[in-house]
């Protein structure tokens, strides 16, 4: 029977440094993230952090994809029962805002502006990140049963979407109802541009 590898020091060491990154970004914000304060949190020096990672950009590069994977699943999951794309559009909007509970409002901005960031290393092929990929897949999938025109792009739809999103949330102040209204309509407009009647959600 195969047993369960674990990690090795190293990868210990990481996952305290990740750990100790992500409670200091939450209290302060990336930008104001003390790489002395995370490598104390985490019990060793600070030359430690630069040996897991260059930048505390790395640091959220390294969140994002944890994020992303779980995120990609939930819609996988969801997805299988072919929603549909109004539906679908939602439950992403729903999904990305649940991250902010996850992550606290400081992190969470700071999470969503890595995407637009100069400072991000330089950026993966679109395929890199699952979220993308499963709204893409879905919207071609949409495509082929004739939800969506032939004219439409499901790449750069579900780029244009969600680089969207991403952007409106960062800004959007989090208060009620005026929040939901306005995702709401978000994905009412994202709609019309794939030529989806708005009154199907």
């Amino acid at each position: 029977m195969a047993t369960k590898t674990q990690p090795g020091k190293g990868e210990r060491t990481r996952e305290r440094l990740l750990g100790a990154a992500v409670g200091e970004f939450r209290r302060v914000g990336l930008a104001k993230a003390d790489i002395k304060a995370i490598a104390s949190a985490a019990g060793v020096a600070p030359g430690t952090f630069y040996f897991h990672f260059p930048t505390k950009e790395h640091v959220l590069i390294e969140l994002e994809r944890r994020e992303e994977d779980r995120i990609a699943t939930e819609l996988s999951r969801y997805f299988t029962d072919a929603p549909g794309v109004p539906a679908m559009l939602t439950k992403v909007v729903d999904a990305v805002a649940g991250l902010e509970g996850r992550l606290g409002p400081v992190l969470f901005k700071d999470f969503l502006a890595l995407h637009f960031s100069t400072a991000r290393p330089p950026e993966e092929i679109w395929t890199n990140h699952p979220v993308i990929v499963v709204v893409v897949d879905e919207l071609r999938s949409a495509r082929e049963q004739g939800v969506i025109p032939d004219d439409v792009d499901p790449l750069y739809s579900g780029i244009f979407f969600l680089a969207g999103l991403y952007a409106l949330m960062i800004t959007l102040p989090a208060i009620e109802p005026m929040r939901g209204q306005v995702l709401a309509q978000y994905v009412r407009t994202s709609l019309y541009g794939i030529r989806i009647q708005a009154t199907a959600a």
